[in-house]
């Protein structure tokens, strides 16, 4: 097949969304992977037949090998992976119990290893591929209350990092967006419910603003891209500086 293949996880809704809908409109077949789906249903509607969706929970990391068979029968190859599926959890550290912590930590870190691993052996193949792996400012820095998520997303860096320098030498480049304060339905509702939270990072973030959706889906785009043909490793924030604002 001349046309590439994508998987975005996570794909029906938020930053996956808009990050389907970038790769969609640049020719890219994408199969979004995701739990609701109402909401996958709905984006192949509006994307066309340049889309698929398969309805999983990534929670099931034994079905995971059997999910990327069933996708490498039905369109023959996967020459881009975007782990974006995540959860978040907000609770005072003391109060977040060992079943919160798993929880957040399979979904996000474990899930991101699994298919990863999975869709790597089709990629050695093909001696070709682009992975990208969507981190958070809570990598970044310290952020007070998501201590799971602050460790998931920590790791996803960490394994970017290890996979590129195992992987790149086989054709394969991984890479990883950081997106800062971007507009979502679930970062409005979260910073409109905490007004002081929400001061703090337009008070830091020096372009004083919060990004678009569409602003990830771009970098994103950028590492799958024969633009990118030479950059692995890299983590990059996608944050109106927020990083490294003061």
């Amino acid at each position: 097949m001349s046309k590439k293949i994508a998987i975005v996880t996570g794909g029906g809704a938020g930053l996956g969304l808009a990050i389907s809908r970038k790769l969609v409109q640049e020719g890219i077949h994408v199969i979004m992977i995701g739990r609701n789906e109402e909401k996958l249903k709905s984006a192949v509607n509006e994307f066309g037949l340049l889309s698929s969706y398969k309805a999983f929970d990534l929670q099931n990391l034994k079905g995971i090998p059997s999910l990327i068979e069933e996708i490498i029968e039905e369109f023959g190859q996967i020459d881009i992976l975007v782990n974006n599926a995540g959860i978040n959890m907000k609770k005072p550290f003391i109060e977040v119990t060992d079943e919160d912590f798993a929880s957040v930590i399979q979904t996000n870190l474990s899930s991101v290893f699994a298919i990863s691993r999975e869709v790597v052996k089709k990629m050695i193949e093909a001696k070709s591929g682009s992975i990208v792996n969507i981190s958070s400012m809570a990598a970044q820095y310290g952020i007070p209350k998501v201590i799971a998520y602050s460790a998931a997303k920590t790791g996803v860096e960490g394994m970017t990092r290890a996979m590129a320098t195992e992987l790149s030498p086989l054709g394969i480049r991984i890479n990883c967006v950081a997106p800062g304060f971007i507009k979502t339905d679930m970062s409005a509702k979260a910073l409109d419910a905490d007004p002081e939270r929400k001061n703090k990072v337009f008070s830091r973030t020096p372009m004083g603003k919060m990004g678009d959706p569409d602003d990830v889906a771009e970098a994103v785009y950028f590492f799958c891209s024969a633009g990118a043909k030479y950059v692995t490793g890299v983590v990059m924030p996608v944050d109106g500086g927020n990083s490294i604002g003061f």
